[in-house]
């Protein structure tokens, strides 16, 4: 009796565990049109957006890329490198002063520098296909739970128009209650364009709190370095995300 208690007990301890860890998530997102009104909605697919939080994947796959984003220009001369200094300063003894082997030493005004960064220095990382989208999706996943991905329909402009831009950003926000978004100064959103066009991508550009993109161009980076998603025509896009595991 004691036995069969005890593994009820487990059995309904293991149960309740399951349920608190990952709750259901509502897999239907809300779409926008670029007057900020309900354009109805679009299923997404949960290997892209219900992926569970990899803090330890997220954090290498960024470093990896900040590291190959690394120019590795900054680059100083040594003692070997610098002009002149190849006869010796004064006499080894008899003059009163240290001595001295070349007036191109690092302790002299106008020598080399020591342990000063060098360009040849090679700072590139390997990142493995399927490391890189699986941080990808993490972060798209962590950011559809928190409500900062919005799906527009499309983006329609007769021509480069920056202020008709700034009135349909701002119309997208009141539409999604997010109005403490335009507000910042910096980095607040990431337009992530379904397909590409110039007109929309001119006009955005010039906006300071918003950066334009492609989907196709969408990495972990640009994730990281906005709150808020903008992603223009939800079912090519997403499809198109979907397929970069595959």
């Amino acid at each position: 009796m004691e036995k069969s208690k005890t593994q009820k007990n487990k059995v309904a301890t293991a149960k309740e565990s399951v349920k608190k860890v990952r709750p259901l998530v509502d897999m239907n997102a809300k779409v926008y049109n670029q007057d900020g009104k309900d354009a109805g909605t679009v299923e997404l697919p949960k290997t892209v957006f219900d992926v569970k939080w990899n803090d330890d994947l997220v954090h290498q796959v960024m470093l990896s890329m900040q590291s190959n984003a690394r120019a590795g220009t900054a680059h100083t001369k040594n003692r070997g490198d610098v002009r002149g200094g190849g006869k010796k300063p004064w006499a080894q003894k008899g003059t009163g002063r240290a001595r001295h082997g070349s007036s191109r030493s690092p302790i002299w005004r106008g020598g080399g520098v020591t342990f000063g960064p060098r360009a040849e220095k090679n700072y590139d990382r390997k990142i493995n296909k399927k490391m890189k989208v699986k941080a990808l999706y993490t972060v798209l996943s962590r950011k559809f739970r928190d409500g900062e991905i919005l799906f527009v329909d499309t983006f329609k402009l007769a021509s480069p128009k920056t202020k008709e831009a700034k009135v349909i950003f701002e119309k997208i926000v009141a539409g999604a209650k997010l109005t403490k978004t335009t507000m910042k100064k910096r980095n607040t959103a990431y337009l992530a364009l379904g397909a590409k066009d110039v007109q929309v991508e001119k006009s955005f550009r010039n906006l300071p709190n918003l950066e334009t993109g492609n989907v196709r161009d969408l990495n972990l980076l640009s994730l990281l370095n906005h709150r808020y998603i903008i992603i223009s025509e939800p079912k090519e896009s997403i499809s198109f995300l979907s397929a970069k595991i595959k």
